[in-house]
């Protein structure tokens, strides 16, 4: 059930980009038009995810997921019936706030229903099925769009959650963590802060990097950020607790998650335009030609999920992102306009090996590292550093795209994919040395972290 809702929110940060072309004609949108009703939805998800999982600790997990799922899917009818565009922008903010509820919190019910010895297994089967969004996403977009209308990639979303609500409240036990008192101004620290940075990633590109927006919105969110973790340091009930970062294996699960999620989908981002523009694909076939990629991302994981428990998170997060950053560097070497799809096939599949292989390890690392009455801030973190590093890894990839190249021809695209696709590589790299960073396993699992800690002290407990 965790899996699937996973699934569902994942799917509609991507389903909708193969329907833009429709949307624009249907509701006379403009261009920026457009680009908001994609990154409204992220934007929400990111701010708010710190937010969700401090709510579902405070007033129930369960009952928190459900109440997402139940505004994900009144979000969804209101996306599919917006009579204008302002309305759809508005409508899918209000469903990345639903997904935000959904995502960090079916993480950690799925982290307190598992014994910590069996669940990176259990990871691995979640990233299988939820994983199946990113290639299915682009695929359903193409498919919806061609063979009934627009619409109806948001309809799809209803009776999905029409099934998982009635089960999440019959069949998942309802848990939660502290009960203490929700500290507003942490909330507020927290809020502000992500969207400060998130808003001058996604506006960095349109605006100009060293406007006054980008500049002002990014300091100031950089700020925030600081002003939280100060204000954490001194909580007695700390929303994030900070002593969790120095665990080796929280941080640098944390940082890969970030760099990972960033080349990933700036990589799809792309690649599904080059299939396109480079070697004219109608919208489905290039969704189609994506799947050799989208295969791994369901096999590999579970095989990983595994053996992640015997051999320790650092080997799948090290050779999973560096097999990526090869298969980038492939591309991006052969890639020219009228490259025979065949060529494409190897690398996209080394790419979607070494995604599918680290992407649970990073989550492991994260989640396994901490006590359980921890699981969900530290699931609260892990999913805000995953979809902030989504934003920054489609605002690089973008600017090395406009540097290099443009959609004037299909020679100046070929360019500027090339330079967009590097650029995957190195967010991919970045990730494998942070990998480095993961202590080894030693047995069958890994010294969580001290059940508790005294507040306002500046010594902080030791970790395996």
């Amino acid at each position: 059930m965790t899996a699937l809702a996973g699934m569902l929110v994942t799917l509609d940060s991507l389903v909708v980009t193969t329907a833009l072309g429709a949307i624009r004609i249907a509701l006379h949108a403009s261009i920026e038009q457009l680009e908001w009703t994609v990154t409204a939805y992220v934007l929400a998800f990111a701010v708010l995810l710190m937010t969700a999982a401090a709510l579902g600790e405070r007033f129930g997990r369960r009952r928190m997921f459900v109440a997402g799922l139940a505004v994900f899917a009144a979000a969804s009818a209101g996306c599919a019936l917006a009579p204008n565009v302002g309305t759809l922008i508005v409508a899918r903010a209000v469903q990345g706030a639903g997904a935000a509820l959904v995502m960090p919190l079916a993480l950690t019910l799925l982290g307190t229903a598992i014994p910590a010895d069996r669940r990176s297994k259990a990871l691995g089967v979640f990233t299988s099925v939820a994983g199946l969004a990113v290639p299915v996403g682009p695929l359903l977009g193409g498919a919806v769009v061609t063979g009934v209308s627009w619409p109806w990639i948001f309809w799809i979303n209803i009776p999905v959650a029409a099934v998982l609500i009635p089960l999440a409240l019959t069949r998942i036990e309802e848990s939660s963590g502290s009960k203490a008192k929700l500290d507003l101004g942490a909330l507020l620290l927290a809020t502000a802060a992500a969207l400060g940075i998130v808003w001058a990633l996604v506006r960095g590109n349109t605006a100009g990097w060293g406007s006054a927006e980008i500049l002002s919105t990014l300091t100031g969110g950089v700020l925030l950020a600081i002003g939280f973790v100060w204000w954490q340091r001194r909580a007695a009930e700390p929303m994030l607790p900070m002593h969790l970062f120095g665990s080796r294996a929280f941080s640098a699960g944390n940082i890969a998650i970030f760099f990972e999620w960033g080349s990933a989908l700036g990589a799809l981002f792309f690649m599904a335009q080059f299939l396109q523009t480079g070697l004219s694909f109608s919208p489905l076939r290039a969704g189609l030609a994506l799947m050799p990629w989208g295969a791994m991302t369901f096999i590999v994981p579970q095989i990983a999920g595994v053996l992640i428990s015997r051999v320790g998170e650092r080997p799948f997060i090290v050779a999973g992102l560096g097999l990526h950053a090869a298969a980038m560097t492939w591309i991006a070497l052969i890639a020219e306009p009228g490259l025979a799809y065949r060529q494409l096939i190897a690398p996209l599949i080394v790419s979607g090996i070494g995604v599918a292989m680290s992407l649970p390890a990073t989550q492991s690392a994260a989640l396994s590292s901490v006590a359980p009455q921890y699981v969900g801030k530290a699931s609260g973190a892990y999913s805000t550093m995953r979809q902030l590093g989504g934003v920054f890894g489609v605002a690089v990839v973008v600017a090395a795209f406009a540097a290099n190249g443009s959609y004037l021809s299909t020679r100046t695209f070929s360019s500027g994919f090339t330079a967009a696709i590097g650029a995957c590589a190195a967010l991919s790299l970045a990730g494998a040395l942070s990998g480095l960073a993961t202590p080894k396993r030693v047995g069958p699992g890994r010294q969580q972290m001290p059940p508790t800690r005294q507040p306002n002290t500046t010594t902080q407990p030791a970790h395996t």
